[in-house]
């Protein structure tokens, strides 16, 4: 049980980064959503919703695993963040990459209620829900600069 946490809670290692491992556990979500955006909206909604649940298991336990809240090691977090952010998003260069640099910003910048979600649930829910609030800032920015181009 310890290693399916440490591998999904780090998304395959990516959460070990010695440098900005949200930024790479991002971009680690990348083929993941390559694969799912081939499925209907509806499928496609319901798979990120079962696994923004799973995301926050695993950050839970992670939190266990490591002692301490909102480890860095844990990016499993941005993965649904990211999924939550491409949501109807076509699955173009363009597409792929202004929603990584959006979900970025608003992960970052964390406006409210992302900030609430951050600094008041201490568990799994907590780590995940943040970025899953920022994922759907950023999806609505995303979608807004695609019209634009």
């Amino acid at each position: 049980m310890k290693r399916f946490v440490v591998i999904s809670a780090t998304w395959f290692g990516t959460g070990f980064s010695p440098f900005a491992s949200g930024t790479v556990g991002t971009l680690g979500a990348i083929p993941f959503f390559l694969l799912l955006s081939r499925m209907p909206l509806a499928l496609y909604l319901l798979t990120v919703i079962a696994f923004t649940l799973f995301a926050c298991w695993s950050a839970g336990f992670g939190e266990e695993l490591w002692g301490e809240h909102d480890s860095g090691k844990i990016v499993i977090d941005e993965v649904a963040g990211y999924l939550v952010t491409m949501t109807a998003v076509p699955a173009t260069w363009q597409g792929v990459l202004i929603g990584f640099l959006a979900f970025r910003f608003f992960d970052i910048l964390k406006p409210q209620p992302a900030r609430w979600f951050d600094r008041s649930l201490k568990n799994g829910y907590g780590v995940v829900l943040d970025d899953v609030m920022a994922g759907l800032y950023a999806c609505a920015a995303t979608h807004l600069a695609l019209r634009f181009l």
